[in-house]
């Protein structure tokens, strides 16, 4: 019976009684929802369940495997640590959302079919556009209601393509036609948040609750690194996307000063590198695509549940604003640092194991420019996430008194940070998990030697340009500018220059005609020189003088 039983399930039900439920009877229901699902992912047994039949397609609601094991481990375990990080946010549609959104992306990692996948993947925009709406920004929710919107018309298009035949089967969209797969592959782009469409995650994340930010950090663009690796393992447009990701993430991530900011760009930089592992295709860059994942949510989770705490006791987020807090906020000033350091890869912690599964792939498959740009960014990422950060913070003032949240939230942030650490120092703990990753070697005398080497070039990178990295080049528009300005705002600043130039070109034109105008008028205008009536005495000098050159020239 258990196996037809989706974790998704739990959630959803959850999220029906929330609506319902008020006080402590919603928070025993939503945790009790989260453990529920957790479980599910645990005991489901490796084979295909929950098979339905719908308007003549065979669904397969349930459909297990190491790799959907793995992620949905990973959005399990945030639903819970976020639930009860939230047990302290009174908002009942948040609550409600935040379970429609989990379930949603448990949905998507056990889903066996293609509709199946693409229902819980409307679904995920849905309680994620409502988790937006509920921090009460509601332009950035309808911005992202919109792009989400856009990306579920790809996927519903591209599975009615592929799935034509009445075949809704995984493999079906290798055999299906080069539209099909297109309009597939762009809809997971957009929800993964690949450059040019990255976005919508720094509009929208930072503009969400305190508790609302740590589920947005951990379902959706990791569900679209999911719904890639399932349906376009070794697609070589994938490599592309994922560098131009990775490098547009890294550059904004050092140009802004706001913390949640920096984290949402820092989620664009990694989905990059999951993206480039995709792309390489061999089952070793699947396998550590995945674990990548896994470790991503776990810590930046925490990042987020951190980062909230200091919005809650700041109000604002700016790095220059916050000041000096790991005397006010230990334990915040504590998990936000093992966060920033795990995603910089350093050794033992989860993100060097996920890193270094990366880096043993790449470097096995030759794939040099992927492997190349995975080592630039644990650099870029050490800069943005440790040094910058560190500086800005220490020499800045805070301006409320500071202390760390509620024991309810300050729980799953530590047991998060406890799970980073664990991963690090027992690799063995999260490799292994998905077959063909429990043989690569991690914390190896050469392997953390290099990665030290690396943080530190990264760290004398900063001595020498601190001026230029410290305070953030210039303020960067992003793409969504071209048309959240209006049109004619753009019009008139592409043509304002040239029509200014023709305008001063113009303007000195007028100025020299009516200084020649200006001129004439003075010597021949009623009352120039040669215009005025002359006193008689004097037309007669001038003539005797013309007279008298006139017999001059004459006689000569």
């Amino acid at each position: 019976m258990i196996e037809a039983v989706s974790p998704a399930l739990p959630l959803l039900l959850g999220a029906a009684l929330a609506v319902l439920l008020r006080g402590r009877a919603r928070d025993a229901v939503s945790v009790a929802a989260a453990v529920a699902a957790l479980g599910l992912v645990l005991l489901l047994p490796d084979r295909e369940g929950g098979r339905i039949g719908w308007l003549g397609f065979r669904l397969v609601t349930v459909a297990v495997d190491p790799a959907a094991r793995l992620f949905g481990a990973a959005f399990a375990i945030a639903a819970l640590a976020g639930i009860v990080h939230a047990l302290a946010q009174r908002n009942p549609l948040e609550r409600a959302a935040a379970l429609l959104y989990a379930g949603a992306a448990l949905g998507i990692v056990f889903a066996g079919d293609l509709v199946t996948f693409t229902i819980f993947f409307e679904l995920l925009a849905v309680g994620s556009t409502l988790v937006v709406w509920s921090g009460g920004r509601r332009a950035a929710a309808l911005r992202y209601a919109a792009v989400h919107a856009f990306a579920g018309a790809l996927l519903i298009a591209g599975a009615a393509a592929a799935s034509a035949g009445g075949v809704t089967t995984f493999a079906a969209v290798a055999e299906a036609g080069p539209l099909a797969r297109g309009l597939l592959l762009a809809g997971l782009l957009v929800n993964a948040g690949a450059f040019p469409f990255s976005f919508w995650v720094a509009d929208a994340y930072p503009k969400a609750s305190w508790s609302g930010a740590v589920f947005l950090s951990a379902f959706t663009t990791k569900a679209a690194v999911y719904g890639l690796i399932r349906l376009f393992p070794g697609e070589s447009a994938l490599v592309v996307f994922g560098a131009a990701t990775v490098v547009y993430g890294a550059i904004y991530a050092l140009n802004t000063r706001d913390l949640r900011a920096l984290l949402s760009y820092s989620i664009v930089g990694q989905v990059g590198i999951m993206l480039m592992a995709v792309g390489t295709g061999s089952a070793l860059a699947l396998a550590a695509a995945a674990l990548h994942a896994f470790a991503h949510v776990v810590y930046k989770a925490m990042m987020m549940m951190a980062a909230g705490g200091l919005v809650d006791a700041q109000g604002r987020t700016p790095l220059g604003a916050i000041g000096p807090f790991r005397r006010s906020m230990p334990v915040t000033a504590l998990v936000l640092a093992i966060g920033a350091l795990a995603l910089s890869g350093l050794p033992l912690t989860a993100g060097f194991v996920s890193k270094s599964a990366l880096s043993a792939a790449l470097g096995k498959e030759g794939a040099a420019f992927a492997w190349f740009l995975l080592t630039a960014s644990s650099a870029a990422t050490f800069l943005y996430a440790v040094c910058r950060p560190l500086l800005l913070i220490e020499t800045g003032a805070a301006a409320r008194p500071l202390a760390d949240p509620s024991p309810s939230r300050l729980a799953p942030m530590v047991l998060l940070a406890a799970l980073t650490l664990a991963i690090g120092f027992v690799p063995a703990a999260l490799l292994g998990r998905i077959p063909g990753t429990g043989a690569i070697a991690v914390l190896t005398p050469d392997h953390i030697v290099f990665q030290l080497a690396v943080l530190a070039a990264a760290a004398l990178v900063l001595l020498l340009a601190r001026a230029v990295i410290l305070p953030g080049a210039a303020t960067l528009h992003d793409i969504d500018s071209l048309w959240r300005t209006p049109l004619w705002r753009v019009v008139a600043r592409w043509l304002g220059r040239p029509v200014a130039t023709y305008g001063r070109a113009r303007a000195g034109v007028v100025a020299v005609l009516r200084n020649a105008l200006a001129g004439l008028e003075r010597q021949h205008g009623p009352q120039g020189a040669l215009g005025r009536n002359w006193p008689t005495g004097s037309m007669a000098l001038s003539a005797a003088i013309l007279l008298g050159a006139t017999l001059l020239l004459a006689y000569i």
